[in-house]
């Protein structure tokens, strides 16, 4: 029986009522609901520029969507490496509102809060003994790891690299079981109706040194060092020195993010200004920015901050503008902005 918690579902343990008539013609059925292409097209019309990741995140999910993964396993293991702010965590954000209609239907843990040996507690529970220990609490929301039979759950580690040596070997026998049991014995989270997804930024720093040493060769040498020693090469050698063989043995994909491109970035400002009109469509208004308007926030933008400071300059700089101008007349809806000499003037819309 599955009982319903918002928008996300709990497994339960099956009482099921079907015919054995009902039973054979679902067999070959898949039990996931979701549709693969479905969640592509959202994630390809939000995450610009990593064609090569997103392919890779089709095929696990037409695997996991085709259910013969392991039974003793999680659904999919991920790890998603790049410089900040080029879509790895907005990834998993947009696949879980595409499956469950929420973007925030997952299970995330910060790994930037577990840096400590002594925290490795609140991942797994307290030890015997301890506060706390009888209750079985930990970090994970169990109802968003469980999924439900129609829908996988969603699990998110942000910032991998964070967290403490034990707190990843914590996590090893999660990513090859799919079973974690809390210290104290009490309590065992399943994660094996789990889509497991990791994010890092590992060798990010260091990939970057690596291109600005080349910025200062002629272009045809640099693209013969690209050739012979890729980013990729430099990231995967930081991501060995940092992780045992024996975690990097489980997981079952890892992505490339590569750093935004100065041609993506009017798209990425266009995608920013449909999630401002969306939130706006609440008091019936919309905004549209000239041409002038759109240049202002990607002009010069440093690509080595990602998208996400396209969106925090866009929060900090037109939001309050358009606040302050709504505020004073309630009655507008609907404005068009342009920017002439240093400033945003905005222009009234009928």
């Amino acid at each position: 029986m599955t009982t319903a918690n918002s928008t996300i579902h709990v497994v339960q343990p099956s009482t099921s009522t079907l015919r054995t008539s009902d039973k054979n013609r679902l067999i070959g059925q898949p039990r996931f609901h979701f549709e693969p292409n479905k969640v592509m097209e959202l994630l390809r019309s939000q995450i610009i520029g990593q064609d090569h990741a997103l392919n890779e995140i089709e095929k696990m999910l037409h695997v996991v969507k085709a259910d013969f993964s392991s039974p003793e396993r999680p659904l999919a293991v991920t790890l998603m490496l790049g410089p900040t702010g080029v879509g790895k965590t907005e990834t998993v954000r947009l696949i879980a509102q595409a499956i469950y209609g929420q973007p925030d239907a997952f299970c995330r843990i910060d790994m930037n809060t577990l840096a400590q040996e002594h925290y490795a507690a609140a991942l797994t529970g307290a030890p015997p003994g301890y506060v706390g220990s009888k209750e079985g609490h930990s970090l994970f929301d169990e109802t968003a790891i469980n999924g439900s039979h129609t829908r996988p759950g969603i699990m998110l580690f942000d910032e991998l690299e964070k967290a403490s040596p034990e707190v990843i070997r914590g996590l090893m026998n999660v990513l090859d079981t799919g079973k974690l049991t809390l210290t104290a014995g009490t309590k065992t989270i399943d994660f094996r109706n789990c889509m497991i997804f990791m994010t890092s930024n590992i060798g990010a720093q260091a990939a970057q040194q690596y291109l600005d040493k080349l910025n200062v060769l002629p272009q045809k040498i640099q693209n013969l060092c690209l050739k012979r020693v890729p980013t990729k090469t430099i990231i995967e050698k930081v991501m060995q020195r940092k992780f045992d063989p024996e975690f990097l043995n489980r997981i079952d994909r890892t992505l490339h993010y590569q750093a935004v491109l100065e041609d993506a970035l009017p798209r990425l400002v266009e995608i920013e200004l449909e999630k401002l009109n969306k939130r706006l469509q609440h008091q019936n208004r919309n905004i549209q920015l000239s041409l002038k308007a759109k240049e202002y926030f990607y002009k010069d933008h440093d690509i080595r901050y990602g998208a996400r400071h396209l969106a925090r300059k866009i929060r900090t700089e037109l939001e309050p503008i358009l606040a302050i101008y709504f505020l004073n007349h309630p009655e507008k809806n609907h404005l068009e902005l342009d920017y002439q000499g240093g400033h945003f003037k905005i222009i009234e819309m009928n």
